[in-house]
Formats: structure tokens, C-alpha cells, sequence
């Protein structure tokens, strides 16, 4: 087949329909970091050995903010796991990290930008620190602890619906 020439009809179609579109959310990783790590094995501590059956929970809080430099955010995963035994109900280790992340995060609405930072960013960095609960748990003693996916947009709406509920109850004390 011959090439044809351009007339410039389909390039003014599509610069005619770039006008239209948003500009594409542009979101790289910058640096990821354990920003603080607790580990305590206190089943050790206290010389009790034997099978037990674990019971864990897992607890997580995320916080967002600007930084300096513009289009940049830091977001920060804090989960908190305790595993305790299940016939005893005695502690059997405590794990704290706050895991970090630096994003640059272009062409986000700002209506957007919250539930972007508090869902999105923290999915990127999940995997990571996923496996440094796994390794740690595992060099501390245990079996390694695979944390299951977390639903982020589950969490956000839950916290959502949380502030708003305490919003309500606020307002409510004041009318009275």
C-alpha cells in the first residue's frame, strides 16, 4: 500500500479532542523508608515456649501531607499488629512500623487529591511494607506474618463515615 499524505484533518480531530481531555495523572515514587520499626518478642521475654495458637490484629492509620517542594506529598502507613495467644489471651509480640512514602503526584484535581493520597499511594506501598512485616516477624522468632491485602477505598470511606459520625455527635452536644 502507498502512503498517503496528511491533510492535518486527523491532527486537528485529535488536538480538538486533547483540548477536551484532562491532563493524565502523572504519580512517580520518589523514595519509600521505613521511618520507625518496633519489634517485641515477648513470648521470650517472659520463657514461655510451647504450641500456641495466635490470635492477630492488625491495625492501620494513614496520614498525608505536603512537602516543600511542589507536587510533592509524604504518606505514612502506620500498622500496628498484636499477637496474642488464643487460649491464654497472654501478648506474644508487638509490631510497630510507620513506612513511608515520597510521591510526586501531578494533573489531580483537588477535590481528588485526598482520596488519591490516602488510596492510591498507600496501595504502591503496601507490597513493601507487607514484606517487611513478614521478614521481621520471621527474624523475630514466629512464622512469618503475611499480611492480607488491605481494601484502601474500604478504609477511606470507613474513616470518612467516622468523622463525619463524629462531626454529628459534636454538633448534637452543642444544640443540647
Amino acid at each position: 500500500m502507498a502512503d498517503t499524505p496528511d491533510n492535518g484533518a486527523d491532527t486537528g480531530a485529535a488536538e480538538a479532542a486533547g483540548q477536551q481531555q484532562p491532563a493524565q495523572v502523572k504519580m512517580n515514587v520518589l523514595a519509600q523508608f521505613v521511618r520507625d520499626l518496633s519489634f517485641e518478642n515477648i513470648l521470650s521475654q517472659k520463657g514461655t515456649s510451647g504450641d500456641v495458637q495466635p490470635d492477630v490484629q492488625v491495625q492501620v492509620n494513614l496520614d498525608a501531607k505536603k512537602r516543600s517542594t511542589e507536587h510533592q506529598y509524604e504518606v505514612i502507613m502506620k500498622l500496628k499488629v498484636e499477637s496474642k495467644s488464643k487460649s491464654s489471651g497472654d501478648m506474644l509480640f508487638i509490631l510497630e512500623m510507620d513506612y513511608a512514602g515520597v510521591f510526586q503526584i501531578e494533573n489531580v484535581p483537588d477535590e481528588q487529591l485526598h482520596p488519591f493520597l490516602l488510596i492510591e499511594c498507600p496501595r504502591m506501598l503496601f507490597p513493601f511494607a507487607r514484606r517487611i512485616v513478614s521478614d521481621v516477624t520471621r527474624d523475630g522468632g514466629f512464622p512469618a506474618l503475611n499480611l492480607e491485602t488491605i481494601d484502601f477505598v474500604q478504609l477511606y470511606r470507613a474513616e470518612i463515615a467516622r468523622r463525619q459520625k463524629e462531626t454529628a455527635g459534636t454538633e448534637q452536644k452543642l444544640d443540647a
